[in-house]
């Protein structure tokens, strides 16, 4: 199959398959709809971590120098965590977090952004190898399932019916598409940055494991609690080894 074919559907799957799956969340009563929601955060922590220590950075460490590699890792952290400062004052300034009308048009322009940058992480990656594409896809589409999440929440305090709020945010996926094909031309031409854009994109998924998701899980759970966050922490990352054990 050719390496574009892969590049789109994995892009279809990280935009609009992950607002569809969450949008099916919303028939779920709260109860079951939280406990589902606990169980992929844990399996989403395990997976990212898993996708960055044992294909992302891998693959970009076999291509470049690994002080270029580690830096460009690094700029990944701060770039997200920068990102997600510029967010959060968006969201805030002009009147506090409480207005959340005036939110929702722009987590639609910042979430078309960042589906744009989604784009070019998923091109370069397959770029990169087939393995490193998938793995990097399956860590993109499992953050954008809580991102989407959050976006819907978002849209539907904001006023948006459920309807319109997925409509919304189904045409802000739209921008994957551009990224990727632009990334695909881009960096074809421009091999020697793939393994540092795959080093950003590490970096990110970092950030976004320990410092987005890993917060949500209780502090202090019972024993039997534990042993489930880390039972659905290690099937993340034992999914993100068996898909690399299968593609390579």
């Amino acid at each position: 199959m050719p390496i574009l074919i892969y590049i789109l559907l994995f892009c279809l799957l990280a935009s609009a398959g992950a607002i569809l799956l969450i949008a099916s969340f919303l028939l779920l009563p709260p109860r079951a709809r939280e406990a589902v929601t606990g169980v992929l955060v844990r399996y989403a922590i395990g997976a990212l971590l898993g996708a960055t220590f044992l294909d992302v950075l891998p693959a970009a460490l076999t291509a470049a120098p690994a002080d270029g590699v580690f830096a460009a890792t690094l700029g990944g952290v701060v770039a997200f965590f920068v990102l997600e400062e510029a967010v959060v004052w968006h969201r805030c300034h002009r009147g506090g977090c409480g207005e959340a009308r005036a939110a929702g048009p722009l987590i639609l322009i910042g979430d078309a952004l960042h589906n744009f940058v989604d784009g070019v992480v998923i091109a370069a990656a397959f770029l990169v190898a087939i393995p490193a594409g998938v793995t990097t896809a399956l860590a993109i589409i499992l953050h954008e399932i809580f991102h989407e999440a959050g976006d819907l929440g978002v849209l539907l305090a904001s006023g948006y019916s459920p309807r319109r709020a997925v409509l919304f945010n189904l045409l802000s996926g739209l921008p994957t598409f551009a990224g990727a094909l632009l990334a695909y031309g881009a960096l074809r031409a421009l091999a020697p940055l793939l393994p540092y854009v795959l080093a950003v994109a590490a970096g990110g998924f970092l950030y976004i494991a320990l410092a987005q998701l890993l917060p949500r899980l209780p502090r202090h759970p019972a024993p039997h609690q534990a042993w489930r966050h880390i039972g659905w922490l290690l099937l993340g990352m034992g999914t993100v080894a068996l898909l690399e054990w299968l593609l390579a």
